[in-house]
């Protein structure tokens, strides 16, 4: 009898700790959910589904609602007893039509997007192994709501609300990715990221400093990538994936691999991808401004105009890169996690296409060669949580990080003096951050707090060759040697007034310092000084809240401030812009500021029909542009041998964007329904005559309509990409000047045309393990080039992927 009672109470124990480990499906495909978030506030915890849709609910067992959260499901709120009674196991159904995500972007902790008053935008896994971006900046453009600019193939700048380089931030992991040297003209560092190795990416809109400080003006990326899973069972989890896809625009050939192996304290994944992108080919119809006509070419002791036999092939534009990715997890118990994480990026050396396009007076192109070489990033990063229900925090997370960022500039003119260097322009950051952040609820109020420093150390060389004998020619550096550093402390806090309505409000302060040391560059230009100081502060607030008449509406506002510091480049630069103008530093600049209100009105009917409309205001003070200057009384200096016009950026000009976005989706059924999203966007800039213009960074009305099917196996999708024409009147006056950059109107000025696409998508699961997906991008062959771009984009492009999960 007693082994009877011990053998029971053993089976019991057992099946209890098995009990506690939940699976949740598709209700469509009766496949497992990844990524599913279980969110309970009594007691304060969350979870995160594996890839085999399994997560642990050790700690949920006194909960009355946990909230379960996916992408693109319906929310689902189930008690902890609820959940036994269905024997752990919950099916989820899909859609597209709900107010309820899980977000981290907001505060840098898990929260229901329903509660946050800023609009967000969530791009899941899914829709990359769907839509197949080959790039970090294609993903985004994946959205319909973030423009990409492109000068070559090896880029992509993002344009948000208005805004662009170094006045949108990105996070990789939650930490900051915008260094000392990021320019306010178009960047290409997101590229440097790896689509197939990301979890998931959200787009916040409009000014983020209450949590990410300077830069985040038109709005904040984050990418979280792969995370370590643990095994739930005495088995080793191992999970992963492998892709192998080819386009055929630009003849793309990417392998991937990533593998988890999980243990219950310990896990680690393994990501690698290569990437090889021939010359980028254009469609057919569309202008013949645009048509690749020459190329240059060195024969002999020459350079050579060599025509191109196939002008809708641009040539070069071709460009390899590698990504790497290891990651550690230890997790010693249910209250800390210790994750490591290493990243390298490496492109090989690439042209700056839209330069080397450019015609000079002359008639002739103004660059013989114009590279940028490989473009490197390494990140190490440890991330230390605890969960704690004490007095300070609920949960603590400490983030360590040092990043390498190398970058450079080769380029030779075609004619003049300079036709025969070769001058090389290499910079290099170390880049230090650490963030202490925490998370408090006291019943209905929400504390998120922290601290934060960074410090970047920037180092650059200029250096040159005579291509005749490789005798060296001595040439400036573009930066002076610096270091940047940031410090803040930031509070946000909500307070759920009720069930149907929050408030939220937050407060930042942040100082900063730049040093600078221009020695090397006394030799080269007539400055006054050798070194410069500059310390300053910026003070940001921000209101907001929610109102939730019922689980259909959600109304929200927000208002909010912004900054960017002046960084290296701005001050510390010395470059050509244009032909005999030069940009020379200014020590006296301060930072500029954004003040911006919105208004969001999403509504749900009957379960069938989605729309989301959000009006945006944002006015820009005090801006760092660049205007006329002198140097030491000269408006004109000496820059590579030419007399050039002096310009420095400085705090000169207002600025104001305003638009909206409207999103709408519609289910037709349980496998047909459609979407739609459109942006428009007004920016004005004052110039340097008083005048106001169109800004540079604000991108035409676009958008993207889709029409999917999805049954069972199947995934199927037709889908339009399209934006609205720049014309000569509304182009910004600097673009003006970049006439080669765009086609020509009737009267033979430089404007954007208004562009379209027709694609379609295709993705079916063949087993268990393997999917092939495929589609055919510009199904019309459109000739068409995005606003400010060098690069015309692709023509009509059949693209063919295998994947197999495991």
């Amino acid at each position: 009898m007693k082994i009877t009672i011990i053998l029971w109470l053993l089976l019991m124990i057992s099946y209890t700790g098995i009990s506690q480990t939940i699976t949740i499906k598709s209700m469509d495909t009766n496949q497992p959910v990844e990524m599913v978030k279980l969110i309970s506030l009594n007691p304060k915890v969350q979870t995160t589904t594996n890839a085999k849709g399994e997560a642990n609910l050790s700690g949920f067992q006194t909960s009355k609602a946990i909230e379960i959260l996916a992408f693109g499901y319906k929310k689902v709120t189930k008690s902890y007893d609820e959940i036994v009674a269905s024997n752990f196991e919950i099916y989820l159904e899909s859609s597209t039509i709900g107010l309820d995500e899980f977000v981290v972007s907001a505060s840098k902790w898990g929260q229901n997007s329903g509660n946050v008053p800023s609009k967000i935008s969530n791009i899941s896994s899914k829709d990359v192994a769907q839509q197949n971006p080959q790039t970090a900046a294609d993903l985004l453009a994946t959205s319909g709501e973030v423009f990409i600019q492109k000068s070559q193939q090896g880029g992509g700048s993002p344009m948000v609300r208005g805004f662009s380089a170094n006045r949108l931030l990105y996070t990789v992991d939650g930490v900051r990715m915008n260094t000392a040297i990021f320019r306010s003209g178009n960047i290409q560092n997101v590229i440097s990221l790896d689509p197939l190795a990301i979890e998931n990416t959200e787009v916040f809109f409009g000014p983020g400093a209450i949590i990410y400080g300077s830069d985040a003006i038109g709005g904040v990326m984050s990418f979280t990538t792969l995370t370590p899973q643990l095994s739930l069972n005495n088995k080793p989890l191992v999970i992963g994936k492998f892709v192998s896809r080819y386009a055929s625009a630009n003849n793309e050939k990417t392998g991937h691999f990533d593998v988890n192996i999980g243990w219950k304290k310990w896990a680690l994944v393994t990501s690698i991808t290569h990437s090889d992108y021939g010359d980028l080919k254009m469609g057919t119809n569309g202008p013949d401004d645009y048509l690749s006509n020459f190329y240059v070419q060195r024969m002999d002791t020459m350079d050579k105009v060599v025509s191109n036999p196939d002008p809708l092939t641009q040539n070069p534009t071709g460009y390899k890169q590698t990504n790497v990715m290891q990651k550690i997890r230890f997790s010693p118990n249910e209250k800390w996690d210790f994750q490591y994480g290493f990243h390298y990026s490496e492109t090989s050396e690439y042209s700056r296409y839209d330069r080397l396009i450019e015609i000079g007076n002359n008639g002739l192109p103004r660059s013989a060669v114009w590279n940028y070489g490989p473009q490197k990033w390494m990140m190490n990063n440890l991330t230390i949580r605890h969960t704690s229900n004490n007095k300070i925090y609920d949960k603590m997370n400490i983030g360590l990080a040092q990043q390498y960022f190398e970058e450079s500039r080769i380029d030779r003119n075609f004619t003049g003096g300079n036709r025969f260097r070769l001058r090389t322009q290499l910079e290099q950051v170390q880049a230090y951050s650490a963030n202490l952040d925490f998370e408090k609820v006291l019943t209905k109020h929400k504390f998120y707090y922290g601290l934060e420093f960074i410090q970047n150390d920037v180092t650059s060389k200029g250096s040159a060759i005579d291509i005749r004998d490789h005798s060296s020619i001595p040439v400036s550096d573009r930066y002076p040697k610096s270091k940047w550093n940031s410090y803040a402390i930031y509070l946000n806090y909500q307070f759920e007034i009720s069930d149907k309505f929050l408030v939220q409000a937050g407060g930042r302060y942040s100082m900063f310092d730049l040093q600078s040391d221009f020695t090397r560059h006394l030799e080269f230009f007539p400055f006054d000084f050798t070194t410069v100081e500059i310390q300053n502060s910026a003070t940001n607030f921000s209101l907001g809240g929610v109102y939730r008449p019922d689980e259909t509406w959600k109304i929200s506002f927000n208002a909010s401030t912004g900054f960017r510091a002046p960084n290296v480049d701005d001050i510390g630069k010395i470059f050509d812009f244009a032909g005999s103008e030069v940009v020379v530093p200014n020590t006296n600049l301060k930072a500029e500021f954004a003040y911006n209100g919105e208004m969001n009105v999403s509504k749900i009917f009957g379960d069938i029909v989605k729309l989301d409309i959000t009006g945006f205001y944002t006015y820009l003070d005090n801006a760092m542009v660049r205007r006329a200057f002198q140097v030491n009384g000269q408006d004109s200096i000496n820059y590579d041998g030419d007399m050039s016009k002096v310009y420095a950026i400085q705090n000169a000009a207002y600025g104001t964007v305003y638009g909206a976005n409207i999103g709408v989706e519609i289910k037709l059924n349980s496998e047909f329904s459609i979407s739609s999203r459109y942006n428009y966007q007004i920016g004005e800039e004052e110039m340097d005559n008083g005048d106001i213009s169109r800004s540079r960074h604000a991108a035409p009305a676009f958008g993207v309509s889709r029409f999917t099917y999805k049954k069972d196996k199947l995934f199927l999708q037709v889908y339009a990409m399209y934006a609205t024409e720049v014309s000569f009147e509304n182009l910004n006056e600097e673009e003006k000047q970049k006439a080669y950059l765009y086609a020509k109107d009737a009267n033979g000025n430089p404007y954007a045309p208004s562009w379209y696409t027709f694609n379609f998508k295709a993705m079916y699961q063949l087993t268990k393990i393997f999917s092939v997906s495929a589609g055919m991008e510009n199904i019309t062959n459109q000739r068409y080039r995005t606003y400010s771009s060098g690069l015309t984009a692709p023509g009509r492009n059949f693209i063919l992927s295998l994947r197999g999960n495991f």
